[in-house]
Parts: C-alpha cells; sequence; structure tokens
C-alpha cells in the first residue's frame, strides 16, 4: 500500500542519510510524554477528531526535541489546508504549517520510541558532521 509523502527533492544522498528540499507542509503534532505521542495522533486520523473525518495515513512520521520535550509529527494529506483540516478533538495536538527547506534526514525502522529517536539522532548528527 502506498502512501501520500510530503513532496521534496534529494539534493544529496549517501549511504546515511538524505539532504532533502521540502515546500511547507501542514502537519498535526503533540508531545510523547509517557510515549503515547503515536498513539494520539493515529486517533486523530482515525476520526478522533471535532468532524470524526478519517483521515489517510502519510509518510513520514517525524519526531525532533521542541523546547526540551520530543514531539512528534504526522503529516496532513495535501488536499487539507489549515481551514479544512479537521479541528482536534485533544487538546493536546496541534495543527502547525512547517516552513519548507533543506531537511537531513536519516531512515530507520523499529518502534517509534524516545530511545530509538536519539540513537538515530546521533548517528545522523555524527555523519553530518564528518562530512
Amino acid at each position: 500500500m502506498a502512501y501520500e509523502e510530503a513532496n521534496y527533492k534529494v539534493v544529496k544522498e549517501n549511504k546515511i542519510y538524505e539532504i532533502r528540499k521540502y515546500s511547507d507542509r501542514l502537519v498535526i503534532e503533540t508531545n510523547s510524554t509517557q510515549g503515547n505521542a503515536f498513539r494520539k495522533l493515529f486517533n486523530y486520523i482515525s476520526g478522533n477528531n471535532e468532524q470524526k473525518e478519517e483521515i489517510k495515513m502519510t509518510v513520514p512520521v517525524t519526531q525532533e526535541i521542541k523546547n526540551g520535550n520530543m514531539t512528534m509529527q504526522f503529516y496532513l494529506p495535501s488536499k487539507f489546508n489549515k481551514d479544512n483540516a479537521p479541528k482536534p478533538s485533544n487538546a493536546e495536538i496541534e495543527i502547525l504549517t512547517i516552513e519548507g527547506g533543506y531537511y537531513a534526514v536519516i531512515k530507520y525502522s523499529g518502534r517509534s520510541s524516545d530511545k530509538n529517536f536519539l540513537k538515530n539522532k546521533e548517528i545522523l548528527e555524527k555523519e553530518l558532521k564528518k562530512d
């Protein structure tokens, strides 16, 4: 099954990472307190939103550290914008526009845990510094 993916252009790639140029994109975001961020975001796209609208899963799922807290983001399909995206029922979910630009990306598998994220973040940072 193919998932919609945010538009990007690969600027550079090697065995470890890619440098991608993304356009602006819409995401839903939440903190990963108690490791339940994926579940909160999945519930939103499963219809747990004010419009009770189911939304197709997209890729990638991203994580980052913001203000010392781990956050997770799901990209919304391209048919949505700030005006027509279903409003979250959960106050811990926010709809944001991520500004386009250049991003270093590392692909990895396994659980979407903070530990797995931090391990791969370290690998990516090490490789970027080396290059």
